[in-house]
């Protein structure tokens, strides 16, 4: 048995163990990015960094083993601070966006971009209980708002924006029959209230969100990739079959692990802003899996490796790996293979194991 300290409190375990491992087992809450039980260690992100005080040295918790006499600190003022510049370092280079442009400037809030998902799939009555959710039986904002989503939407750099408003206006009417759209437009046009756009509003701006930094044509033109329409754009929504049309020009800017990103929940939790300047080491490019639906962005990815690391035993199919050497060194599809024939059966779990939206679903 190997005798420790972990924040001035005596320990005994077994010999082998991690600080890590010991740590957790002692009930201390450690953060980690790159670390996942059952796989073998990497120590890339250092987010679990410790202190050990006997020799004076930083060590990542996930890989170090556990030492006999070891006097280790895990939250101490210097362990938080370069735990904290561990996450801005891959903030620095984590260039996506947490909500989607129109989704952070609509001043109700609506959840535009799963709503287009919706419509797009054709979905109408989850589209109807989505809208119902948020209006509750409050009036609908769209009749009387200017159309901030509608300008913010990135698809105008492009061509003209995806016609938002009248699509969220649309699904109203439906659901209110007996009050035809433009009827409730006229209303609330011709109604004197102002909407409220400062924070009080905007629940979005108290939460951490990255940003993506200045963007290239050539990346621009990587979120139409994910748009299924054929080219015909509707700019007044009559029924369903339009509404969908125009969905379908959608070309999906937000991050579909927004609800689920250890990353960002790190920022969070640790009161960190994105930083403004971003680092480009990899262009943004959608790669996109048309067996599977699997879809890999590198300007996501942080090189944990877990999704490596979880397929490198896989001997039927080909699996991500990483490629290059270095500070150029990225995770990619083998240099032999094409991406649409990777991961035919292992989508599902590199998506879950991801700590970013790197990897996610086709939807």
């Amino acid at each position: 048995m190997v005798k420790l300290k972990i924040n001035n409190t005596d320990y005994e375990a077994p010999e082998g163990l991690t600080i890590l491992d010991v740590a957790r087992s002692a009930g201390f809450n450690i953060p980690t990015l790159c670390h996942k039980e059952g796989l073998p260690h990497y120590s890339s992100c250092m987010v679990c960094i410790v202190k050990d005080n006997k020799t004076n040295s930083f060590v990542p918790s996930c890989s170090a083993l556990i030492q006999e006499g070891m006097d280790i600190d895990i939250s101490g003022e210097e362990v938080i601070s370069l735990r904290r510049k561990a996450i801005e370092l891959l903030l620095s280079e984590h260039r996506a966006e947490c909500e989607a442009p129109c989704k952070v400037v609509c001043p109700a809030g609506y959840n535009i971009p799963l709503m287009n998902r919706l419509i797009t799939a054709k979905d109408f009555d989850a589209a109807l209980k989505l809208s119902l959710s948020e209006h509750g039986s409050s009036e609908i904002l769209c009749a009387k708002c200017p159309g901030y989503c509608e300008n913010a939407c990135r698809r105008k750099k492009v061509d003209i924006p995806v016609s938002i408003r009248n699509m969220q206006l649309f699904i109203s009417q439906r659901i209110n029959q007996d009050k035809p759209a433009q009827d409730v437009a006229d209303q609330h046009h011709n109604n004197d209230t102002v909407i409220e756009t400062g924070p009080k509003k905007r629940k979005l701006s108290k939460l951490f969100t990255s940003h993506i930094g200045r963007l290239e044509e050539t990346e621009l033109q990587e979120w139409l990739k994910e748009c299924s329409g054929k080219g015909i754009r509707f700019k007044e929504i009559s029924d369903f079959n339009s509404a969908a049309g125009e969905a379908e020009s959608c070309m999906h800017c937000d991050c579909r692990a927004a609800d689920d990103c250890r990353l960002k929940d790190l920022a969070e939790e640790f009161s960190i802003k994105d930083p403004r300047g971003k680092l480009v080491n990899s262009p943004i490019v959608k790669k996109i899996n048309h067996n599977t639906g699997l879809i890999f962005e590198n300007a996501k990815c942080i090189k944990c490796g877990l999704c490596v690391r979880l397929c490198e035993d896989s001997k039927e199919e080909p699996a991500l790996c990483f490629i290059h050497r270095g500070f150029v060194s990225i995770i990619s599809e083998p240099l032999t293979e094409e991406f649409d024939n990777i991961l035919k059966t292992k989508s599902k779990e590199v998506i879950e194991i991801c700590p970013t939206g790197a990897l996610s679903q086709l939807k």
